[in-house]
C-alpha cells in the first residue's frame, strides 16, 4: 500500500504493521481484542499525526523496529487543534489492551498543554516540544533561534507537498490573493525544514516563498528529536 497525502490529511492511517526492510505498510491486523486486533503484548503502538507518517515509517524501516505498529490521525486536525486531545485519548483507550506500550507522536501542536496533561493521565509518553517545527530542528536548537526567527514561517516536507491544502486554500488565498499581506505581512522569510534531500521539494518550497513574498532558506534537519524520541521508545523494556 502506497501512502497518499490527501488520505493522510483527511482520514489518517488505520493501524498498520510495517513490512521489514521495504518502507511499505501492510494491512490492519485481524483477530480478537477491544480494537479488533489480536492481543500482542510484545508489540508497541505509535499513534501519530498523519503529517509524520512517512517519516515514522522510514525510521521503523531504517532501524528494523519490527515490533512497532503505526496508526495516524488525520493531519487536518492541525487546522482544528481542539480535536487532537480527544482523538488521541480515544485511540489510546481503544488499543491499550492490545499492546505492551503506546507512544504518542505529537508535540503540543496547538492544544495549549491539554494533550500533555491527557497523556500524563493516560500514562503514555509523547514527544516533547511545542510543534513539529521545533522537534525536527531539535527542541534545544529551535529555542536558541526563537528570538531571531520570530518572523519566520516554517514548512516541512509534508507541508511543502500539501501547501495548497494546508495554507493557501484554508486562508482563502486562492480566492483573495490580496489577503496575503494581511496574513504574512509581518513575516520576513520562509524556512523549509527538510527531512530528506529532494530537489523537487526544494523547488516547490522556493515557489511557496515566492507566492508568500518571503525570503527563502533551505535547512536540512533530518528527523531531529523525532528520531531520538522514537529510538528511546522503541528499545524493548
Amino acid at each position: 500500500m502506497e501512502l497518499d497525502d490527501t488520505a493522510l490529511s483527511e482520514t489518517g492511517l488505520s493501524k498498520r504493521r510495517i513490512r521489514k526492510g521495504r518502507g511499505k505498510v501492510s494491512g490492519p491486523g485481524t483477530g480478537q481484542g477491544a480494537s479488533g486486533a489480536r492481543s500482542e503484548p510484545d508489540r508497541i503502538l505509535v499513534i501519530a499525526c498523519g503529517a509524520l507518517a512517512r517519516e515514522i515509517i522510514a525510521l521503523i524501516d531504517q532501524y528494523r523496529w519490527d515490533h512497532i505498529d503505526l496508526t495516524c490521525l488525520p493531519a487536518k486536525f492541525h487546522l482544528y487543534p481542539d480535536r487532537i486531545t480527544d482523538a488521541v485519548s480515544e485511540t489510546v483507550e481503544k488499543n491499550r489492551s492490545d499492546y505492551r506500550s503506546i507512544f504518542v507522536a505529537y508535540a503540543d501542536c496547538g492544544t495549549g498543554g491539554r494533550l500533555e496533561a491527557r497523556c500524563r493521565e493516560l500514562g503514555v509518553r509523547m514527544i516533547e516540544g511545542p510543534h513539529c517545527y521545533s522537534f525536527y530542528e531539535g527542541n534545544s536548537a529551535f529555542m536558541e533561534r526563537a528570538d531571531e526567527e520570530i518572523t519566520t514561517f516554517y514548512l516541512t516536507d509534508f507541508l511543502v507537498r500539501q501547501f495548497d491544502a494546508f495554507v493557501w486554500r484554508p486562508l482563502g488565498l486562492d480566492r483573495h490573493a490580496e489577503l496575503r499581506d494581511a496574513y504574512f505581512g509581518n513575516y520576513t522569510k520562509l524556512v523549509y525544514q527538510s527531512q530528506r534531500e529532494d530537489v523537487d521539494l526544494q523547488a516547490k518550497a522556493r515557489d511557496c516563498a515566492v507566492r508568500l513574498n518571503l525570503d527563502y532558506e533551505f535547512r536540512f534537519t533530518g528527523y531531529g528529536d523525532l528520531e531520538t524520541a522514537m529510538a528511546e521508545f522503541a528499545e524493548p523494556s
